[in-house]
């Protein structure tokens, strides 16, 4: 099955819906996109790879608040903290620090700009 997300005016993800794949064949549907007004997405897409090994597709599975991006033909998160970037080659977003790798569990602090220890809210 496919999956298909749903664009606002202004090309925000409002719904996602599983879908017919487009060898399934109906009467006078050439264009599965026209047909559900909506963009193809692959369930399996992170960060611009496949996770199956197959080929990726639109960058990212979006969910309901991402911004689909037609220059980059991208589905893009919502960015989580206004210090953080947006990797062009995943188009997702980065902290400006790496998370630490020490096994311990950290969060963002947007206001000292660093990981800290401790458990999100």
């Amino acid at each position: 099955m496919a999956h298909y997300a749903y664009l606002d005016d202004n090309n925000i993800v409002t719904q996602v819906i599983v879908g017919r794949d487009e060898d399934d064949l109906v009467e006078g549907v050439t264009d599965w996109e026209v047909y559900y007004a909506a963009k193809r997405c692959s369930y399996n897409t992170y960060g611009g790879q496949h996770i199956l090994g197959g080929t990726p597709f639109r960058k990212n599975y979006p969910g309901i608040g991402y911004t689909y991006d037609l220059e980059r033909d991208a589905f893009i998160p919502p960015q989580p903290y206004a210090s953080w970037v947006l990797n062009e080659d995943t188009c997702l977003w980065e902290a400006p620090i790496p998370y630490p790798n020490d096994g311990v569990m950290y969060v963002w602090d947007e206001a000292a700009g660093s990981w800290v220890k401790g458990q999100a809210e």
